[in-house]
């Protein structure tokens, strides 16, 4: 077919070889820092890259003479991120165009608003254009592409968030369930064939008509901007204000949706409310996310603008729709480090933080350049219930006959060490163990970042005093915060991690006596012997003071994710100590060795007050046990019940 461009007047054709788009879609492209960013206010097609040929071809014909990492269109308070191999496919398609031209103009022409076609057409002929095609990658990323919805799949978000979420699942998925969120939010788990789950978020905002995410846009400006104040109320202020100039109360203009200038906010302006204070005063889609119950953790891998967040769904990890753009990054890095009043840059490119997120308590853990490629961040929700030892009885935990003796042994003063790796329930059981201390015994607890249920036992009428010492800003360190509590009164010592300097003072604590009632602690490690490598090799304690420790215990997390004791081992006494298992983990569960029943444990008999004997010491662990198992049973086992227990157990 002859090319009837060559008959076309020389103007025209020189508009149609240009980067400048004659569809008048209205699309203003322009170039930021290698992001090709489209103003689409005045586009009639919304800057919609997968559903308008016009807005292709705006945007192509930009890419003719330029590449772009992306490219992103804004339009009515919403943004488009074209990214990955949607981006790849646009500036594959602007050199295919700028190339071809000088061997089929008519291809190239059709290649501006259609490059799947046009491509398609190129490689099945046997000429330059096809070269042209598989030199500018355009070939292979057609043959990748089903259709422009899946292959300009965008990342949407609002312009006010700095998240985005990717609309399309990937093809050949199957979805395998759906569930509402709290804060409005849908999300859906998808089965790829043959690849890892994903899980699709889509929040409140990605449901808001058009004129909202307008008024959205702008409370945000207003609110960024100083021009309202009022402290927590001043979101729905903002959005009041802007409702209220747009839509005055005797306008006929006024949205039926409850969005007009009505003084009480109809549903959908609750939505914008709810939405502008998660973006501007929250954590953006770490509401959300966290807002699913079964989510434990979610992952920012580093560069954050080019990967996919990562969730930990009831012990699953899946790859989800979410990104998190560079300016997010920013914006809670300098959250983290305002609210915390701790250091996180280069010089000090660590963090471990806390927030209160989605109603429920996170961890933070951050790292940034120059040990990482960019910020990553890993998010860890702590559990939402008070867990006590009859709850880790009740769900598998620990034997009812193991927990009797920690029971005992912390009512009765021991020092107990609780190791394990990262996540396998560490500072879960250090908590259960301090509801098992007597209701009157005062107890000091000392953590860099706080995990354990202080305020739910002081709600509960204990007695306890939280030290916050990390050694940064003006909080104490390690071992400052332990001397200080050691003069704070005697009672029991907890510390979050025993990891520094603080290990010589505990010891020296233990070894003369300053803490008269029961010593706690957590330690990376796994067994007795490598506590005990940790303790002295590592952290400088001398072998003989170890000997103090009267537990270890063990716990596990296994491949599906169950956090359990895998070991109790008893210290024997010498230099350097030994080491005996009086509880391990079998195919059955927690069981004994029997080495308590044959009158052989050290630590039973430093249990027997001057008045009992070893075998009144075991038959109080067989009744702690009854107890425990019978508490269990019943499901009775939040702090005030097991508080009540421990009180009526001292009569």
């Amino acid at each position: 077919m002859p090319d009837l461009t060559t008959r076309l007047p020389e103007s025209v054709r020189s508009v149609l070889g240009s980067g400048e788009s004659t569809t008048g879609c209205g699309c203003e492209p322009s170039f930021d820092d290698g992001v090709l960013v489209v103003d689409a206010t005045e586009c009639q097609f919304g800057g919609q890259l997968e559903a308008s040929p016009e807005c292709r071809e705006a945007v192509i014909g930009s890419l003719t003479e330029r590449d772009a990492t992306a490219v992103r269109t804004e339009t009515g308070g919403v943004e488009r991120a074209y990214e990955d191999d949607a981006a790849a496919l646009l500036v594959a398609a602007g050199r295919f165009v700028e190339t071809a031209a000088f061997h089929d103009q008519r291809l190239a022409d059709r290649a501006r608003s259609d490059p799947l076609a046009a491509c398609r057409e190129a490689t099945g002929r046997a000429d330059a254009v096809a070269d042209v095609a598989a030199e500018t990658g355009l070939a292979e990323l057609t043959a990748r592409a089903g259709s422009y919805e899946t292959a300009l799949s965008p990342y949407v978000g609002p312009t006010v968030s700095h998240w985005r979420v990717e609309t399309t699942p990937p093809p050949g998925t199957r979805l395998t369930a759906v569930r509402e969120l709290e804060t409005g939010a849908t999300v859906r788990h998808y089965d790829p064939d043959g690849k890892p789950p994903r899980y699709f978020l889509e929040p409140v905002e990605r449901q808001l008509p058009e004129h909202a995410l307008a008024t959205l846009a702008e409370a945000y400006r207003r609110l960024a901007n100083g021009e309202v104040d009022g402290g927590d109320r001043a979101p729905a202020r903002a959005v009041r204000a802007v409702v209220a100039d747009r839509y005055p109360d005797d306008s006929t203009d006024a949205p039926a949706d409850g969005t007009g200038g009505s003084e009480t906010p109809g549903p959908v302006a609750e939505q914008v409310r709810r939405v502008l204070e998660k973006h501007a005063r929250g954590y953006g889609l770490l509401e959300d996310l966290f807002a699913d119950p079964g989510l434990s953790d979610a992952f920012v891998t580093a560069p954050a603008p080019s990967n996919r967040l990562r969730v930990t769904v009831d012990g699953e990890t899946l790859v989800t729709n979410v990104k998190l753009t560079g300016e997010g990054v920013a914006a809670l890095s300098s959250r983290f480090r305002r609210e915390s009043g701790r250091a996180f840059s280069r010089a000090d490119p660590t963090l471990d933080a806390t927030a209160e997120v989605a109603s429920r308590r996170i961890r933070i853990a951050g790292v940034t350049e120059p040990p990482s490629t960019g910020t990553a961040f890993a998010f860890r929700a702590q559990d939402r219930e008070v867990w006590t030892l009859p709850a880790l009885v009740a769900n598998g935990t620990i034997s009812a006959d193991g927990a009797a003796l920690l029971s005992v042994g912390v009512e009765r003063g021991s020092a107990i060490l609780l190791a394990g790796p990262r996540g396998a329930g560490k500072t879960t059981m250090l908590g259960a163990l301090l509801w098992e201390l007597p209701p009157a015994v005062r107890t000091v607890v000392i953590e860099d970042t706080p995990e354990l249920p202080v305020a739910p036992l002081q709600e509960s009428g204990r007695d306890v005093q939280a030290l916050l010492a990390s050694g940064e800003s003006e909080e104490l360190s390690p071992a400052q915060a332990l001397r200080t509590a050691l003069r704070l009164g005697d009672g029991a010592l907890a510390v979050g991690e025993v990891r520094g300097e603080e290990a010589g003072v505990l010891y020296e604590a233990m070894r003369v006596g300053a803490s008269s009632e029961a010593v706690l602690g957590t330690i990376h490690g796994h067994g007795g012997e490598s506590v005990y490598e940790r303790v002295v090799t590592d952290l400088g304690v001398p072998s003989s003071a170890f000997g103090v420790t009267d537990l270890v215990v063990t716990l596990e997390s296994t491949a599906a994710g169950v956090r359990r004791v895998s070991a109790i081992e008893e210290v024997i006494g010498g230099d350097p100590p030994g080491f005996e298992t009086l509880f391990e983990r079998t195919n059955e569960g927690l069981a004994s060795t029997h080495r308590i029943d044959r009158g052989n444990s050290r630590v039973v008999a430093s249990l027997a007050t001057p008045e009992e004997s070893y075998a009144d010491v075991r038959e109080r662990l067989a009744t702690r046990a009854r107890l425990l198992d019978a508490l269990a049973d019943r499901n009775a086992t939040d702090g005030d019940t097991v508080t009540e227990a421990c009180a009526n157990r001292q009569r």
